[in-house]
């Protein structure tokens, strides 16, 4: 035998069991040593590539819900003979993240609910999932509040819009060290409130500030009303970002009123709504952040699959790519690639540099979800808005 092909062997009878194999082949296996197994080991169980999902209880089936991209979302769990507990292993590629819930059957009644085993959990506007953190993600330490940063000021304002012909009500960060004499660069963001609550945004933005990775910038947390109508190349939005809200910001904080000073941010729907209002003001804005934009489009027919909603979505983005034009300086985009929208948003990268636009692209192995969009935060904010070294105040 060759000294490679015995090498092989030698690593091949050194591979450790998975966790779950081993609990299972166990001759003295009984609920108080699945009690303890429990107690030692977090769900699910990490070991490499592969992650085993569990769940304890008697039911007649188990399932784990995810919804990551041609993959099958609704995997069976298998049971221990004998035992309450269910079990399956799923390989997630390293530094994947994924939302997940469990969906369990006794009799005709179906539950579906967030893991029991597992603390680690994500929030949204639609409510909360459980997290399965493979090998080699972790969650960025600038997210979490450090107690060394000077925080920022968020205020409230509130106006009524003769655009959207209704009440608005915004959030305003002031940086730390806000000084009424000095004059800041702007940035818009859609869904401000769910960027606050659910992607740690005003933690991220003192810890980036404080740290000199960004700029010192006025941030204005925008909210929608009806956002499915308000958000898809809505002109009296358009009309509400460029004529009203931003000048009633700028009449009450001293702003740098220069495009590459303004810029627009977004996720989903709210990623069209940025690119929407720049395009319909291209020479206002000089950088957008667009997460996960919902730019889906046809190139032939008009079947898009995306329901109604998204009617006016690839209307506008048909439009658009039909006749690219220049709708600021820089764009970065950024979209997990376990989204249905990874094909359009890689599409888009092209288009946006073929009109003359610098665009800096990330992907993650994440999915449509908050904590994807909180991650990449860093990356975007610090390159439309770069440490004092590098930005021009004056």
């Amino acid at each position: 035998m060759s000294t490679v092909t015995t090498q092989r062997v030698g690593r091949k009878r050194k591979q450790r069991k998975l966790l779950i194999n081993e609990l299972r082949e166990r001759e003295d296996l009984s609920e108080q040593a699945i009690d303890e197994f429990l107690a030692q080991h977090q769900a699910p169980l990490v070991e490499g590539a592969k992650c085993t999902f569990l769940f304890r209880g008697e039911v007649d089936e188990v399932w784990v819900k995810h919804r990551i991209v041609n993959q099958p979302q609704r995997v069976a769990m298998k049971r221990i003979p004998g035992f309450s507990l269910w079990w399956v292993v799923i390989e997630l590629p390293e530094g994947s993240r994924v939302d997940y819930h469990l969906e369990t059957r006794v009799g005709e009644h179906h539950s579906d609910f967030n893991d029991p085993l597992n603390p680690n959990l994500a929030s949204s506007p639609l409510g909360s999932s459980s997290v399965a953190q493979a090998a080699g993600y972790t969650t960025p330490e600038w997210t979490q509040h450090d107690p060394q940063c000077r925080q920022g000021e968020l205020h409230t304002i509130e106006f009524y819009s003769k655009a959207l012909r209704r009440n608005t009500t915004s959030r305003v960060y002031l940086p730390a060290r806000y000084r009424k004499t000095s004059t800041y660069p702007l940035l818009v963001v859609h869904d401000g409130d769910d960027y606050i609550n659910h992607s740690a945004m005003r933690t991220v933005l003192d810890n980036l500030i404080h740290r000199l990775d960004m700029a010192e910038t006025v941030v204005v947390f925008s909210n929608p009303g009806d956002r499915i109508r308000e958000y898809p190349n809505y002109a009296a939005h358009a009309r509400h970002i460029t004529t009203e809200l931003i000048p009633y910001v700028a009449e009450r904080v001293p702003l740098i009123d220069r495009a590459d000073a303004r810029a627009l941010m977004g996720a989903s729907f709210g990623a069209v709504a940025s690119f929407s209002v720049a395009y319909r003001n291209p020479e206002m804005f000089g950088s957008l952040i667009l997460q996960s934009g919902s730019f889906v489009f046809t190139d032939i027919g008009n079947d898009h699959k995306g329901g109604p909603a998204f009617n006016p979505v690839v209307k506008f983005m048909n439009r658009y790519r039909e006749k690219p034009t220049k709708v600021a300086d820089n764009i970065y985009m950024s979209c997990g690639v376990y989204e249905e929208l990874i094909v359009p948003n890689r599409s888009m990268v092209p288009v946006f540099e073929g009109a003359g636009m610098t665009v800096r692209y990330v992907e993650a192995r994440d999915g449509h979800s908050w904590e994807n969009w909180r991650d990449r935060l860093q990356d975007g904010l610090s390159w439309i808005y770069p440490g004092p070294q590098r930005f021009v105040y004056e």
